[in-house]
């Protein structure tokens, strides 16, 4: 794997927030097509997940991958990013949010993980910066909001990192657990700048045009 880390951090330099971008599903509702090879703008949808990461503050980008892992490795220009494989995929989200939480301790000083979905598209670089700049402290809880409701990007402060992954499990990722601490989630509006939409069903393929 490759990637970037940085020396640790003094009083004055600024949070480092990396892009954590879950991409391992499998399709199973888009007649198992890998989600993060649906063409997109002529390339993998995964391309322009990472650049809007990037775009959007994050310069440290891990990629989770599962279904076709090797297939999203050869087509897939993601240069800089530290690619790593869930071989539990198919056990749903939570597994991917554990494998993705455990490469960015494993990697050096990191003070929050900005948690984006390969399948959405509709969520760009502004939203991921309004979010990343919610980070506060190492029990930063942030995310963006649409008419009111919760959804993603996600930040999660790095001391918040273990308790998320205790209840990751199946298809709900952190959901309990932010239930559990709704009271300390910063929502940061993102309903002027973002559509929260998934690319679940072929129906939902009329986004990628």
């Amino acid at each position: 794997m490759t990637g970037e880390t940085r020396e640790p951090s003094g009083e004055t330099a600024e949070p480092l927030v990396a892009g954590l971008l879950l991409a391992a599903g499998g399709g199973r509702r888009l007649g198992g097509r890998p989600k993060a090879l649906l063409p997109y703008r002529g390339r993998p949808l995964v391309e322009n997940a990472v650049r809007v990461l990037r775009e959007g503050g994050c310069a440290v980008v891990h990629v989770v991958l599962g279904a076709a892992a090797g297939r999203v490795r050869e087509l897939a220009e993601l240069p800089g990013c530290v690619l790593v494989d869930n071989p539990d995929w198919a056990e749903g989200m939570g597994s991917s949010l554990r494998v993705g939480l455990a490469s960015l301790e494993a990697a050096g000083p990191v003070d929050a993980a900005l948690v984006s979905l390969v399948d959405q598209p509709g969520i760009g670089p502004a939203a991921v910066a309004r979010v990343r700049a919610a980070y506060r402290s190492p029990d930063a809880l942030a995310a963006a909001s649409y008419e009111g409701r919760r959804g993603h990007p996600v930040l999660f402060g790095a001391a918040r990192w273990a308790g998320i992954a205790a209840g990751a499990v199946g298809d709900q990722g952190a959901r309990d657990y932010l239930k559990a601490h709704r009271d300390a989630i910063t929502l940061v509006d993102c309903s002027d700048v973002a559509e929260p939409y998934d690319i679940d069903t072929e129906a939902d393929l009329v986004h990628l045009e």
